[in-house]
């Protein structure tokens, strides 16, 4: 098997968590398990680091890949940040629910 990937219930994750910021206007990300919610203003994402959030203006997904854990996201980043890693299972859902009302 490939050094940079690793199997996952029937999916191939990017063993690797980067980001690739081009002009505040996209960014690229890999090692993605999961885009948990996503509009124009706010991205919840599951990475293989923990949640991620990204805040902007006219945000929209490009070139998502769920076997290769990348995607996209083009518009205005303001604001990328990580969640408390110790979220997890339903404490995680009962939060975000609370944030994306």
């Amino acid at each position: 098997m490939n050094n940079n990937f690793e199997t996952q219930t029937n999916k191939v994750v990017s063993q690797e968590h980067n980001l690739l910021m081009r002009s505040r206007k996209v960014l690229e990300l890999t090692g993605i398990k999961q885009v948990e919610t996503f509009d124009h203003e706010e991205f919840l994402l599951e990475t293989i680091m923990g949640f991620m959030v990204v805040r902007g203006e006219d945000l929209s997904m490009q070139n998502f890949d769920m076997a290769k854990g990348t995607v996209a996201i083009k518009g205005k980043i303001n604001e990328i940040a990580y969640l408390d890693e110790n979220i997890s299972g339903e404490k995680a859902k009962g939060f975000f629910s609370k944030i994306f009302k």
